[in-house]
């Protein structure tokens, strides 16, 4: 080791022991690793601690919903009730099952655990009108009218139920005359409701 190294070094350590007097005398203690600033911000959880028991045992149709949690779409269990009916008719009516659950408001386990919905209150749905394709499902609203996670939300709820067709697409319109249009469900949608309106195209033929 030369003189000149030594020197330098020398110098460094004179100046970290002076540091660490300046420090000590204003109270606070010298460290070689990164000071912890504090936990880092909570995050949501997505997932209930305990699931919760109902009150009574509740008779339905066990089927799942989405809602939202964080930026993403999550399944949980619901049970609804579905008059009986027609068959033709019966499509509709677990639709409309499955509107009312999605659009209720989430317990408070549930909203403690970050879930919510965008889908309004009181949204209905009809069959189709004449010349719409058989399996077509008419909101109160128009799809474009609603929020994309709104939409995404009813998408993938009739896509995992008795609601859609046999490849999980579901076609939705409106109460206007527009053409109703066939949306699917992807992990795009499920990972990212906000991002935009889910895939559609155009139907045609009745």
């Amino acid at each position: 080791m030369t003189v000149r190294t030594a020197s330098r070094r020398t110098r460094g350590l004179l100046v970290l022991g002076a540091l660490g007097v300046l420090l000590s005398g204003c109270g606070i203690r010298a460290t070689e690793v990164p000071t912890d600033f504090g936990p880092a911000p909570s995050r949501t959880r997505c997932s209930l601690a305990e699931p919760e028991a109902p009150t009574r045992p509740e008779r339905g149709l066990p089927v799942q919903v989405f809602l939202l949690c964080g930026s993403s779409l999550v399944a949980v269990d619901r049970t609804v009730r579905v008059p009986d009916g027609a068959a033709d008719s019966r499509r509709v009516l677990v639709a409309q099952g499955l509107l009312d659950a999605v659009s209720q408001e989430p317990s408070a386990a549930e909203r403690q655990a970050g879930y919510g919905t965008r889908v309004r209150r009181g949204t209905t749905v009809t069959g189709p009108r004449p010349g719409d394709p058989e399996d077509t499902l008419r909101l109160s609203s128009a799809p474009g009218s609603l929020t994309s996670a709104g939409l995404a939300q009813i998408v993938c709820t009739f896509s995992d139920s008795a609601a859609a067709e046999g490849d999980g697409s579901v076609i939705l319109g409106g109460p206007d005359d527009a053409r109703p249009r066939r949306y699917a469900c992807t992990d795009e949608v499920r990972s990212r409701p906000d991002a935009g309106e889910p895939p559609s195209s155009e139907v045609t033929g009745g």
